[in-house]
């Protein structure tokens, strides 16, 4: 009978430890930031083998030695007591899994003929095991357990979940730098998809773009600006609903085609979205957007701002001295929703020296707050830092905003000159 507890108690034990694997190996798996892929790599390790302190030494280009080094487990004391110690790049024992990278067990590191022993301040730790990480095929770094939290030396069980563990782990670590890749890819081929702005003298214009926080997410936003036949200046602010490559390619289409109307038609602004509307609906079909078309007209001691919504933001002015208000203007529907109803135009005019904001709704929306929220904290900060230079400011305003970086922003500011224009022909 004795037999037989023993080998249920060790059933149990391979089972509860085997199900902590599997579970270890998902929590892995759900990461997707390389940085926290090696972190939770490490602190699982140390809760399936029962560890006190863990770590993970990152090989470099060679090979030969370790460029980056993960710890878990000191406290905030033997933090601060290593304080100017250079981290551990694979000398002494940490360098054995370097040389040879088999599983390494050592119940007394300080034996070991390689022991170089610890620098000052550094916590006692007798045990070691470690083993390699592999990344296709190629040896990526070494994951390092030391002092089981029961007092007793690590064994081979230990030693074989953690080597279970590590080819998980290379496949984690694989996949966050495919990640990575294919994320600096969409934000490349997002921001090759936004124009580089012409010479818009006697303006003063500047733009910021922020992707999404989450990765790998394409968005639709978009800013667009061009001086018009008739001498005015076009600015265009749009979003196109989604956050994959679909929305990205169709805010290229939307943009260029709204950019040939634009500047082939001297009409009304809500003439413009009526066109874009017909042609997309002539088209293969279009995800829905919201767009704001915009002409800045020179008039005799100011200028107007000449301008129609398709469901999107209002600008927001801040006129020299003044607090920054919203212009006010009945939205029309949003493009792609219906080609036959119509948009109201709107007219506002502005004084020299006053700054224009066009923004899309990552500036301000959060899944915490009312919308209104958000706009009103853009207005003070607006207010509170418009004496800025707008390259400035739009920075300022972006890295600010009440929204929560899960949708991506795009934000245009214009500046008018001080000094009143001339007016058009």
């Amino acid at each position: 009978m004795e037999q037989i507890s023993r080998q249920l108690r060790a059933l149990t034990a391979t089972k509860d430890r085997l199900e902590g694997l599997l579970d270890a190996v998902l929590a892995i798996s759900g990461e997707l930031e390389l940085s926290e892929v090696l972190r939770r790599i490490v602190t699982t390790a140390m809760q399936l083998c029962g560890a006190r302190y863990g770590a993970l030494g990152v090989l470099d280009e060679k090979g030969e030695r370790l460029k980056q080094f993960i710890t878990v487990g000191l406290s905030e004391e033997e933090y601060e007591a290593l304080a100017g110690i250079d981290f551990p790049h694979g000398d002494g024992v940490l360098g054995l899994l370097i040389q040879n990278p088999e599983p390494l067990l050592l119940e007394d590191v300080s034996a070991h003929p390689a022991s170089v022993g610890y620098p000052p301040g550094h916590p006692s730790m007798r045990s070691l095991l470690g083993v390699a990480i592999s990344v296709r095929g190629e040896v990526y770094g070494d994951l390092y357990l030391s002092e089981h939290r029961d007092g007793r030396p690590f064994e081979h069980g230990d030693q074989e979940v953690l080597a279970a563990l590590a080819s998980a782990a290379g496949i984690a670590i694989e996949t966050a730098h495919l990640f990575e890749q294919v994320r600096g890819s969409a934000e490349n081929f997002q921001r090759l998809l936004l124009p580089t702005l012409p010479d818009l003298s006697p303006y003063t214009a500047a733009t910021v773009y922020r992707p999404a926080a989450e990765p790998n997410r394409l968005g639709g936003d978009w800013y667009d600006a061009l001086p018009l036949p008739d001498g005015a200046l076009g600015v265009v602010i749009g979003d196109v609903c989604g956050h994959d490559l679909s929305a990205a390619a169709a805010m290229a289409q939307i943009r260029n085609m709204l950019r040939a109307l634009f500047y082939d038609r001297r009409t009304p602004p809500s003439d413009v979205l009526r066109q874009l509307d017909v042609t997309l609906e002539a088209g293969t079909g279009s995800p829905t957007a919201t767009a704001l078309l915009a002409r800045i007209e020179p008039g005799e001691n100011q200028w107007d701002l000449h301008w129609c919504s398709a469901g999107h933001l209002p600008p927001l002015v801040i006129a020299p001295g003044h607090r920054a208000t919203y212009v006010s203007g009945e939205p029309g529907a949003p493009l792609a929703v219906d080609p036959l109803l119509s948009r109201p135009d709107h007219r506002t005019t502005l004084p020299p020296g006053a700054t224009v904001l066009f923004f899309t709704d990552g500036l301000v929306e959060h899944p915490a707050h009312a919308i209104d929220e958000g706009l009103d904290a853009l207005t003070e900060l607006a207010t509170t830092h418009a004496a800025l230079p707008v390259d400035e400011l739009v920075n300022v305003l972006a890295d600010h905003s009440l929204g929560d970086g899960h949708d991506d922003l795009a934000l245009f500011a214009l500046r008018l000159p001080a000094r009143p224009p001339l007016p058009l022909p």
